[in-house]
């Protein structure tokens, strides 16, 4: 029962990280805050990617970094807004995940 109880804790957490990292995204991309956006990108997406076990993302953050220099401006923000789209489909899939958990976890009680 406690490790149960102590997964859910780890879950929800990382679903509160991927919120910040999307409201982080999202409020540097409207400044277009390129320096932000590659910082973000970088160090705090690939680290919770790699925590959360997402290989394929933390590959993709750290790939619009490292491989530069960018065609253009826009080449840049492309990638950014599909890395944003990648994180969001996340978030709405562990939304869903953590709701049908937590409907669970009532039903059991």
């Amino acid at each position: 029962m406690l490790h149960c109880n102590m997964d859910t804790r780890r879950v929800m957490n990382s679903q509160w990280d991927l919120d910040d990292l999307l409201a982080d995204l999202h409020h540097a991309r409207r400044r277009a805050d390129l320096g932000r956006l590659a910082f973000v990108a970088y160090c705090d997406v690939r680290r919770w990617a790699r925590g959360a076990g997402r290989e394929g993302l933390a590959e993709q953050a750290s790939r619009i970094v490292t491989e530069s220099p960018h065609q253009s401006r826009e080449e840049f923000l492309a990638q950014i807004d599909q890395l944003i789209a990648s994180l969001e489909a996340l978030q709405t899939a562990s939304s869903g995940h953590n709701h049908h958990r937590h409907n669970d976890d009532q039903a059991a009680a």
